[in-house]
């Protein structure tokens, strides 16, 4: 009789059988529903490190979708990875104000503690240093993320103990030594993240009454309630100020398909903009606001599913979230029959993964759907084709804050506040060159002026209003308001004082837009990337009087024909300072007295175009 030796099973083998198992376990706990690509990805990435060739591969059979569908979402979010990160990723937000307070030395302190540069990972594979865009903690910066364990406050110190420290346990949760205030020590959240609410204003921020504002919405028809938004005059709190009432009538009245139709509302909780953080508070403070805010807003256009678009950044979080969900759920207050009507509504929370222009409403859409972040082109707008087709409403976290509010006290109260034209009260993040960063809930109508002085910011000399994509004002201008018809602003004040180099703000702002873009469009994708290489000249001495006349119609070449709103505000760094700032410009710009071209560098031109033997025989360097 003869026997049949089977061939020993590889290291090669098992991991592989271990890989395909895995992720048909991913993939099976989500249905294996293509719209939910950007959760298996996510989920491959955290128990894999990284999400491979051969994971591609797999995810693509099982969900059923195309091959290059899985690498270009993974390529696209910047916490996905195809090569294996380390069991640890530290990654410390660069924006500019944390760049203002030490980002570069902390930096240092890190890559000198492990002995390696940003985007690498350490010999043994243990711990991964990254930079990355600003991740919604500029009041308490430099700022990093380890894994998902938020670090503030950092200084070079505090940088080489964390490393020493993870070098002996690798446990990042063992790094939060003190809990912040409010729910940021709830069991769930245990974050050294603080709120710093400076000043709580009587809308937004006032205490909860929970459960008051459904029952007052379920008592009345779902067009009255859109009558009530509408009366209130309230205006999405994005920045852009479309009237919410309005785009509420418009996903009400479009035809929906599906038997029973459907429709969806959204929370944009994907505040990228750097120099934003109040979304955060309102999560971590009134989540429950929040989502009594898309339960109404569901009730009105005749919704009955929600999800919660929640930045990674922000995945800390999330077990406090779905816990408030769970909550509201034992209520009555969220899912079958709410409160014993015959509306059902209920909320699914649905993670990000690291890119700017997700903020972008189709954009976020997309990757809810497990697409890239691509915006999409409009008409149709989401309020009429939106999330898998269906109407949909997008509202930040803000917004929905202040429907709850409306039902519950009354449009007139709510229009009590502010201005004609901007009803109500502001939620302000503040960061920078002030003694009082924080969350300031004020009035529409309050001038930069006062801002500088509640936020002990007043020796200012300039302030960035709306982030990078909105304006930089100069101290000649702050008497203007934050407002819709003056200044408009998500909420992002950036305040800058006398020592700032206005045209390193700039500079710094173009490297966060060309880093972030899509790359879908050429004006954004190119312009961008010219627009900080003019600048970038202009500040190293080699600028004409030329270049700033370039630089305006370029400015407006993007923004005029770029394809989303990440392109078509990009360029407001530069005009903003242009407009604002001229003499900035002016001082370093000056014309040849031969004539000619002081951007051009003869000898390295020369040099390119010399070979290196050639250059060595005629004695060049």
């Amino acid at each position: 009789m003869s026997r049949t030796l089977s061939k020993p099973v590889t290291k090669e083998a098992a991991v592989s059988s271990a890989l395909a198992s895995a992720i048909s376990e991913i993939c099976g706990d989500v249905d294996r529903d293509p719209t939910r690509l950007l959760d298996v990805a996510r989920a491959v990435q955290a128990r894999f490190r990284c999400v491979s060739s051969e994971a591609m591969d797999l995810i693509a059979t099982e969900l059923r979708v195309p091959r290059v569908e899985v690498d270009g979402l993974v390529s696209f979010f910047s916490f996905l990875s195809r090569e294996q990160t380390g069991r640890v990723v530290i990654r410390l937000s660069n924006d500019i104000i944390d760049r203002l307070h030490g980002y570069d030395r902390v930096l240092g302190a890190f890559s000198s503690a492990l002995g390696i540069e940003p985007g690498q990972t350490t010999p043994d594979g243990a711990i991964t240093l990254e930079a990355t865009s600003c991740i919604g903690m500029c009041d308490q910066a430099p700022a990093a993320l380890v894994n998902d364990v938020v670090v503030t406050e950092l200084s070079t110190d505090k940088a080489r103990q964390i490393v020493g420290e993870l070098r002996d346990h690798m446990e990042p949760s063992r790094l939060v030594r003190r809990f912040g205030d409010g729910n940021n020590a709830h069991e769930l959240v245990q974050s050294m993240v603080n709120n710093n609410i400076r000043e709580a204003g009587p809308l937004v921020l006032s205490p909860m009454r929970r459960g008051e504002a459904i029952t007052k919405a379920l008592g009345v028809s779902p067009m009255e309630v859109i009558r009530a938004i509408k009366t209130a005059r309230l205006r999405g709190r994005g920045g852009a100020g479309f009237p919410t009432g309005m785009k509420w009538e418009y996903a009400r009245s479009a035809d929906a398909t599906g038997s029973p139709p459907r429709r969806f509302v959204i929370c944009n909780a994907d505040e990228g903009e750097p120099g934003t953080f109040k979304d955060r508070v309102l999560l971590t403070e009134r989540a429950d606001r929040v989502f009594a805010g898309m339960t109404i807003a569901g009730y009105a256009i005749g919704a009955t599913e929600g999800l919660l678009y929640l930045r990674d950044e922000y995945l800390y979080l999330r077990p406090f979230l779905e816990h408030v969900l769970d909550r509201r759920r034992r209520e009555g207050l969220l899912g079958e029959g709410i409160l014993g009507s015959d509306f059902s509504f209920d909320v699914r929370i649905q993670m990000g993964a690291g890119a700017y222009i997700c903020g972008e409403e189709t954009a976020l859409i997309n990757s809810c759907e497990g697409k890239r972040g691509d915006p999409r082109n409009r008409p149709p707008f989401p309020a009429q084709q939106g999330y898998l087709g269906c109407p949909t409403i997008v509202n930040n976290p803000e917004t929905l804050c202040c429907v709850t509010k409306i039902i519950e006290e009354g449009a007139a109260t709510f229009c009590a506040h502010g201005s004609p034209a901007s009803s109500g009260t502001k939620l302000l993040s503040i960061s920078g060159d002030c003694h009082r960063p924080g969350v300031y809930e004020l009035p529409f109508g309050v001038t930069l002026r006062e801002l500088l002085d509640r936020a002990d910011g007043s020796d200012a000399a300039a302030v960035q209003v709306g982030g990078p994509s909105g304006e930089m004002v100069g101290a000649n201008a702050f008497d203007r308001r934050i407002q819709y018809e003056d200044l408009a602003t998500g909420g992002s004040i950036m305040v800058f004082g006398p020592e700032r180099d206005i045209l390193g703000i700039v500079r710094a702002f173009m490297e966060f837009f060309v880093h972030e873009s899509c790359g879908y469009c050429t004006p954004c994708r190119v312009g961008n990337v010219i627009l900080r290489e003019r600048v970038a000249r202009i500040m190293a001495g080699r600028g004409e009087p030329g270049d700033l006349v370039e630089l305006e119609e370029l400015g407006r070449a993007v923004k005029a024909t770029s394809r989303c709103g990440l392109g078509q505000t990009s360029p407001n760094p530069v005009l903003s300072t242009l407009k604002n700032f001229r003499s900035e410009y002016d001082r370093l710009v000056e014309a040849d007295p031969d004539g000619f071209r002081r951007s051009f560098d003869l000898e390295s031109s020369v040099c390119l175009t010399v070979s290196p033997d050639a250059r060595r025989q005629d004695g060049r360097s």
